[in-house]
């Protein structure tokens, strides 16, 4: 369902989700944008490099810990969030879900994706 909404802005939904989320907070480093997706370094480095060169993102050392690399939205990661902001709304008009199903179901996965983040 997503796909149409995605390609047309050259985006895959795992780089959506990682957009997602820096929309959400800004300036994380891998690790914890790694663990906030629950994707390793092998998943999300390729991914990173890609947002970076569609200049939505970059990647920059931590002057403090050399080891610490901090992702930053661009201007253009920044601006192209306009573009998203009705779409979980269409997601869901789309799924033929009611909107109280779709409430229980977001609960039901926060409280899987808490447990599985306590393995």
């Amino acid at each position: 369902m997503y796909k149409p909404y995605l390609n047309s802005h050259g985006l895959t939904y795992t780089q959506y989700i990682t957009l997602l989320v820096l929309w959400e907070q800004d300036s994380l480093s891998v690790s914890e944008l790694g663990n906030k997706l629950l994707l390793d370094s092998g998943t999300l480095t390729p991914l990173l490099k890609k947002l970076e060169k569609s200049q939505l993102i970059e990647r920059v050392r931590d002057k403090d810990d050399e080891r610490i690399v901090k992702v930053y939205l661009t201007e253009k990661g920044r601006m192209l969030q306009e573009s998203f902001l009705e779409l979980p709304q269409k997601m869901v008009c789309n799924s033929g879900i009611k909107l109280e199903e779709a409430i229980n179901l977001k609960t039901m996965l926060n409280r899987l994706l808490g447990n599985i983040r306590k393995l």
